[in-house]
């Protein structure tokens, strides 16, 4: 079944529909991946524009795309690019829109996905906007939570973290509202809660949630979503170095547990890495499947699952 959207900018757009879709076809895509490469996209180009610093997010579509056989452009940091010198979102995208045959760009500046959405001529793919969305890290957790857990209905999701400026979790949180019987505890200290964008969003859906700036009211929970504070959201450097390890996540705590461990990466001390080793911690195995989700997401995009 192919998606029906041209361009995928944010997961408010998605039915439970679109998702289980997408999660069937990674499925066929990791059966790709373990085979090495498919000549699914042989001769398609996808340009990887990525303005704001990325390391699993930029590797794994471009790895998804050589693993479907196409190839990748790449333009990296705002500084070494036309923007830099004054272009517009709008003439960067119609620019590479003639090279290659689909776009994935990361931003800094929220709503730039949908901007760059309205001129390009070529399917194109938000891979974060600023402190707004983030598809397909969303697409990639909800894939790791049906992986891990066998189910999405019914579970309980405590987030952790920076809620206020995560687009991670927020992103997340638009996803699990398709399921059914959810409910979610929102840890996070008072000045990084979960924006009223979202919990209103909750609300409508008739989803309980629970706000507290405990942890331990998380670890009950058959899924833990730990984010980092993120220091680039901060103009403040001294209200970043106050907030950002408000929350350690440690092995004793989750040991023997059934709660399963997520993380969309980098961690900056939130996880100590003694946890690494636990069975339930699953934030490896959840960067790992970016690559089979988004190889899924180029060949829907682009007609060719």
């Amino acid at each position: 079944m192919p998606l029906p959207f041209k361009h995928l900018t944010s997961t408010k757009q998605l039915t439970r529909a679109d998702t289980e879709e997408i999660i069937r076809v990674a499925l066929e895509m990791e059966k790709v991946r373990k085979k090495g490469k498919s000549d699914l996209l042989k001769g398609k180009v996808l340009a990887a524009l990525f303005y704001e610093p990325s390391t699993r997010t930029r590797l794994s579509f471009e790895t998804a795309m050589l693993r479907l056989g196409g190839d990748v452009l790449t333009a990296e940091g705002i500084q070494f690019s036309s923007l830099y010198k004054g272009e517009s979102i709008e003439d960067t995208m119609v620019m590479a829109s003639e090279y290659a045959d689909i776009i994935a760009m990361r931003h800094p500046d929220q709503g730039s996905a949908d901007i760059a959405a309205s001129a390009s001529r070529v399917p194109f793919i938000n891979a974060g906007d600023g402190p707004g969305q983030h598809p397909t890290q969303a697409l990639l957790d909800l894939f790791t939570i049906k992986k891990e857990c066998g189910t999405i209905d019914g579970l309980h999701v405590a987030m952790v973290g920076d809620l206020r400026y995560g687009r991670t979790v927020h992103s997340l949180s638009y996803l699990l509202g398709l399921y059914k019987n959810l409910r979610f505890t929102l840890v996070s200290p008072t000045e990084l809660t979960m924006p009223e964008k979202v919990t209103s969003f909750l609300k409508e859906r008739n989803i309980p949630f629970a706000e507290t700036t405990d942890i331990a009211a998380g670890l009950g929970a058959d899924v833990m979503y730990m984010t980092r504070v993120q220091q680039e959201r901060f103009a403040d450097k001294a209200e970043y170095e106050r907030l950002k390890l408000q929350y350690i996540l440690t092995k004793p705590m989750v040991e023997g547990k059934k709660v399963v461990v997520l993380h969309p990466l980098p961690r900056v001390g939130e996880i100590e890495t003694e946890v690494d080793a636990l069975p339930n911690a699953a934030y490896f195995r959840q960067a790992g499947n970016g690559v089979p989700v988004r190889m899924a997401l180029l060949a829907m995009l682009l007609g060719k699952a």
